[in-house]
């Protein structure tokens, strides 16, 4: 019971730091290409992950693991990154969390897929529920879309949960923080190659705010918030934990309102009550 408590505590503090990512990554996009902001991002986590590991003398993984971490580093190291900044720039952040609802059900999946986890009937009625919520409440607050931005979010909600539920997965054995890094030190050779080919041509356009959302991708979204979110996901299961995402929409919405001050629909304060409601359902029966 304390292990699945820490579970959800730590897969609560990963969702608050992921629900940054999307608007920060909006902001980058602005000044900084798609590949650029994905790789470079990568890079710079894949430096700060290898000082961890060198510092904390982590032992290597090994070879049978490697799969497994190839795949974490194709799902959440550069496909979600890179299709979602390129679909950001067709629709907006707040469109874009029509899909992120889709993230729980999508990783639930691939966790009994891949993390032979077997929730029970009911757990998938409120996870599609909760989902159903979310997206309802994004798509009638959001602005509107275009078919390519919108594939493109499939096409990352789809890699980001197989990455997801292969990185809890393997968790298990190597530790949390230990699996994000040693993807992203698996993607360092090709990211840093594509970093310095599509690095920006006149720095000095670049501005600040483009920085700070990058800073933020690169060390929160990229490495910390994946420390708390793997952890999590390993200690209460992948399924009932990963449903916390459902919550990531709304501590977004959250986040503007305490620190840019944008007003809070009474719409918002009754979809994440039902949004809880769903959450605890899943994680009853999951």
């Amino acid at each position: 019971m304390e292990q699945k408590a820490a579970g959800w505590g730590s897969g609560i503090l990963g969702v608050i730091i992921f629900s940054g990512s999307l608007p920060a990554t909006r902001v980058a996009v602005a000044d900084l290409s798609p590949m650029f902001l994905t790789s470079a991002r990568a890079a710079i986590a894949a430096v700060l992950a290898a000082i961890f590991l060198i510092v904390l003398r982590q032992a290597r993984p090994a070879r049978n693991d490697i799969m497994s971490l190839a795949i974490v580093a194709a799902g959440v190291v550069v496909g979600f990154p890179l299709l979602t900044a390129l679909a950001l720039q067709h629709i907006t952040a707040s469109h874009s969390i029509v899909f992120i609802g889709l993230l729980p059900l999508t990783t639930a999946i691939f966790g009994v897929l891949r993390g032979g986890e077997r929730p029970k009937p009911t757990f998938w009625l409120f996870s599609s529920l909760g989902a159903a919520t979310v997206a309802g409440f994004a798509l009638a607050n959001s602005g509107g879309g275009s078919l390519a931005g919108d594939l493109l979010m499939i096409a990352a909600i789809l890699l980001c949960g197989l990455g997801y539920a292969e990185g809890a997965t393997l968790s298990r054995r190597l530790g949390g923080w230990q699996v994000i890094s040693w993807a992203l030190l698996l993607a360092m050779p090709i990211m840093a190659v594509i970093t310095i080919l599509t690095a920006p041509l006149n720095w000095s356009a670049v501005t600040v705010p483009a920085w700070i959302a990058l800073a933020y991708v690169s060390v929160f979204s990229m490495l910390v918030g994946f420390v708390f979110w793997y952890r999590g996901l390993a200690l209460g299961g992948i399924a009932s934990v990963g449903q916390l995402q459902l919550l990531q929409p709304f501590f977004g919405l959250l986040l503007a309102a305490i620190f840019l001050h944008e007003p809070i629909a009474w719409t918002m304060i009754a979809c994440t009550a039902a949004v809880v409601l769903c959450v605890a359902g899943a994680k009853r029966f999951a």
